[in-house]
């Protein structure tokens, strides 16, 4: 199973749509692990975002991610990270299929909702950027059998 950081950015949060997009991943058959909601200091963000942190937008999108609170949560599943990209649409919204988050939901680049982890590798540090591993939970999810073919509990 594959694991993967959510983030429910400021525009997010004050529009009232964090209980409609974590519904969207929850029909999918994904396992949130560990959520929390938290605000973002400039070191994690930096960390969080080095590859971009020499771009002349970054301190735009730092400000934007320190100017609300944030949910971030971890979730859980046979290949998650593929299944989360499609669920959200291209990173531009204006570009994002209808049926998805930002096809649905959002308009503008610097306000697309949600940040995502883009490859199994960095779901994985990003997981570990954002939760202890005392805030992540393992349990059993009996829907499972209903969604995976050849689930097999351990």
């Amino acid at each position: 199973m594959e694991r993967t950081l959510i983030i429910l950015k400021p525009d997010a949060i004050q529009r009232g749509l964090s209980g409609e997009i974590i519904t969207r991943f929850e029909k999918k058959g994904l396992k949130i692990i560990g959520m929390k909601m938290m605000r973002l200091d400039s070191a994690l963000l930096k960390a969080h975002y080095s590859h971009l942190t020499d771009k002349p937008f970054y301190k735009g999108l730092e400000e934007f991610m320190k100017s609300s609170p944030v949910i971030a949560f971890a979730l859980e599943g046979y290949e998650c990270v593929n299944s989360v990209r499609i669920i959200l649409g291209a990173t531009n919204p204006r570009e994002a299929e209808a049926g998805t988050i930002r096809g649905d939901m959002s308009i503008g680049t610097g306000r697309n909702l949600v940040h995502a982890s883009d490859s199994t590798e960095n779901g994985e540090k990003e997981v570990g950027r954002f939760f202890d591993d005392n805030e992540l939970f393992s349990y059993d999810k009996s829907e499972y059998i209903h969604i995976y073919e050849d689930f097999e509990r351990k």
